[in-house]
């Protein structure tokens, strides 16, 4: 089975490559074979999870190079979770974005880009996850960045572009800072290899240590969008399409901040900066959901919910228990799929309404009942309500945190009990504004008056007096009808969301076998140096 691993790295680029063959006439083509490759993907990664568990840390050197010098992928319980996870929602997403046609009729778009640069993003988030060595975890981010600039830019709107800038120039700072601490390490231990590193790092000089771990989770808590290095979150993913929004919010924070847990517990064992990761934690889960209280545009609003809920996962990773991982590993996955959810809910209602700003949205319960029912379930998801996997991922956190006890836990346990609540007020916000109350009466623009007076003047019969209003005929104008398949593929992530909640014992018993494994590091460290 060792064979495997570095599939879902592989065919992605494989097949990228061969759709940068295929001319704009044979987009169909270039549909099907991106379908077939993702679900390739998610059959290999259900295989490599149910052999990791099984059988432990599965090991390929590439070209039979061993450490240090070769390229060591690694698929453990943790990473096999999460490329699963990662795999099953990029799926979903794909559908949707091919549904919406955002691929195909972008009429700035010179050449169909989107499926060539998506799989791009597949292979690097892939990358991140099996990545056994820090020179490897770059490549991986920094593919991911490549494709996500392409993404970000699709269309190459002013809007678009500005904000693509700024995801840019973070993300390359933050590669920056990267390299600086992968030439710390390497100069301190010798080697990059995580296995090595394991071994190594804890017979550093503390103050060497403590200064490649400082460069290592700043690197890492700008990927994961942490305060205070979140700022360019909010600014960066609404300006994008909804299948890219989704898709970034649900899965690239997510890289750090499991780039953070498997630094944390393989480089640097004693939980040292606890301290400052709760701190982190805290910051993440108060001003983040703040910022989503005081939002008027839903993808902003749920930006801001994403940075909040950011906090949970570190307050997981800050405790260092076995209790604490293994909730942060559960919320993880939960919080992938439900803001992916969320936000390609938000997408329906952007093509339905033309306009996610909640001031000029209402009604929607009664114009798209399923549309409403596709919102609530990962809305109270995301808030927590029992007996959903919002609600277990917490749960398991705060008994965490509570087994741990001192002042900082408690605190924590407080502001994560006030994000869940302020997070319900946020999600029952959005109820009220679209869907609840009646929908409010849209003043008529210039052009849509004049254009009211054209159509009155050339059929006057056919308005006789008792014809629309102007501010009537702008509403009609801006409903638009969402495709089946859209609906269907949000549908399908509420689902795989409220699978989480069935399949609650199976999966958190995957996630406590995986912090034990993260804590002992004597299997992983074991498997790569013997392989």
């Amino acid at each position: 089975m060792n064979s495997l691993v570095p599939l879902p790295v592989v065919l992605p680029l494989v097949v990228c490559g061969l759709t940068l063959f295929i001319g704009p006439r044979l987009r169909w083509l270039h549909r099907l074979i991106t379908v077939g490759v993702l679900a390739a993907v998610v059959a290999v990664d259900v295989i490599l999870l149910v052999e990791a568990d099984r059988t432990g840390p599965l090991v390929v050197h590439l070209g039979d190079f061993g450490p240090p010098l070769g390229v060591t992928l690694v698929a453990d319980r943790l990473a096999a979770l999460m490329l699963l996870v990662s795999g099953a929602v990029t799926f979903i997403v794909l559908i949707y974005a091919m549904s919406q046609g955002m691929a195909d009729r972008e009429e700035r778009a010179p050449i169909a880009v989107f499926h060539p640069a998506y799989l791009v993003l597949v292979a690097g988030v892939s990358l991140t996850f099996l990545a056994g060595d820090l020179v490897n975890l770059y490549v991986g981010f920094e593919i991911m960045l490549m494709a996500s600039f392409v993404l970000l830019t699709v269309g190459a709107t002013e809007p678009r572009v500005r904000a693509g800038s700024t995801y840019v120039v973070v993300s390359l700072v933050s590669s920056l800072v990267f390299l600086c601490g992968i030439a710390v390490t390497y100069a301190a231990a010798g080697t990059v290899n995580f296995a090595q590193l394991a071994q190594r790092m804890p017979e550093l000089p503390l103050g060497v240590r403590t200064l490649a771990e400082v460069l290592l989770l700043t690197v890492f808590g700008v990927k994961a969008a942490a305060f205070p290095v979140a700022a360019w979150l909010p600014d960066s993913y609404p300006t994008a399409p909804a299948p890219v929004t989704a898709v970034f919010a649900g899965l690239l924070t997510k890289v750090g901040v499991y780039s953070m847990i498997r630094a944390d517990t393989l480089f640097f064992p004693g939980n040292r900066l606890s301290g400052v990761l709760m701190a982190v934690a805290f910051a993440s889960m108060i001003i983040g959901i703040l910022g989503a209280v005081a939002q008027t545009d839903l993808k902003r609003l749920l930006s801001f919910t994403l940075v909040s809920h950011i906090g949970f996962m570190l307050y997981g990773l800050a405790l260092g228990s076995r209790g604490g991982i293994g909730g942060a590993i559960v919320y993880t996955a939960h919080h992938i799929t439900v803001q992916t959810t969320l936000f390609l809910a938000a997408g329906l209602l952007e093509k339905r309404y033309g306009t996610t700003e909640l001031t000029r949205l209402g009604g929607t319960l009664r114009s798209a009942p399923l549309l409403a029912a596709l919102w609530f379930v990962p809305a109270m998801n995301l808030a927590g309500i029992p007996p959903l996997s919002g609600f277990l991922g917490k749960l398991g956190l705060m008994r965490a945190g509570a087994a741990a006890g001192g002042v900082w836990s408690y605190t924590l346990l407080a502001a994560a009990a006030v994000t869940s609540l302020l997070t319900l007020y946020v999600m029952a916000k959005v109820w009220n504004l679209v869907f609840w109350r009646a929908a409010p009466a849209q003043p008529p623009s210039e052009d849509d008056v004049l254009e009211e007076s054209d159509d009155s003047d050339s059929a006057p019969e056919e308005s006789g007096g008792g014809g629309l209003s102007a501010a009537t005929a702008v509403c009609v104008r801006t409903t638009m009808r969402v495709p089946r398949v859209m609906t269907a593929a949000t549908a399908a992530a509420v689902i795989l969301g409220l699978s989480y909640t069935l399949l609650a014992t199976p999966l958190t018993g995957l996630a406590d076998r995986s912090a034990a494994e993260l804590l002992s590091r004597t299997p992983y460290v074991e498997a790569v140096l013997n392989q």
